[in-house]
């Protein structure tokens, strides 16, 4: 079997990005996936696709100890109304199935909008394949596709 998390690497390398790609056990959760990686929560960065009224989408970087603030990052975007996609949406919009979802590789490179909480760490996220995980700094990923940095979480 091929390894899930070539794209992955490969837009990694594209951009010049040091990644580290490491296999875990399936978690079940956010919590349960940071034990297992032992980091805190907070070190987990969740990649959510968020999808726009005009069908287009951006993606939104949220540490996994706090959830997506709606209001804010809809003033950030300039938009009255935003909101999660289907599963099957996200999957069309990334390549990637939802739990696994990462803007590097994406099949579309959309906006990215990063809760300034991440800045200066070293993160965890979702690598593109079930039971993997991705580590990168996160300057280092957000100057790579031009984020805008904000605060949009709570």
């Amino acid at each position: 079997m091929s390894d899930p998390t070539i794209r992955v690497r490969e837009a990694a390398r594209e951009r010049g990005l040091s990644v580290v790609i490491r296999e875990r056990p399936a978690a079940s959760s956010l919590d349960e996936a940071a034990a297992l990686l032992g980091i805190p929560a907070a070190s987990i960065v969740k990649t959510l696709v968020v999808k726009r009224s005009d069908d287009t989408y951006l993606f939104a970087l949220i540490p996994g100890d706090r959830a997506i603030s709606w209001p804010k990052l809809r003033a950030v975007v300039g938009v009255n109304k935003l909101r999660l996609p289907e599963p099957e949406l996200a999957l069309a919009a990334t390549g990637y199935e939802r739990g696994t979802i990462v803007p590097v590789g994406s099949t579309t490179d959309w906006p990215i909008y990063a809760d300034e909480r991440i800045v200066g760490e070293r993160i965890a996220m979702g690598a593109g394949a079930h039971g993997y995980s991705l580590f990168v700094d996160a300057d280092d990923l957000l100057s790579s596709y031009g984020a805008v940095v904000a605060d949009i979480s709570a």
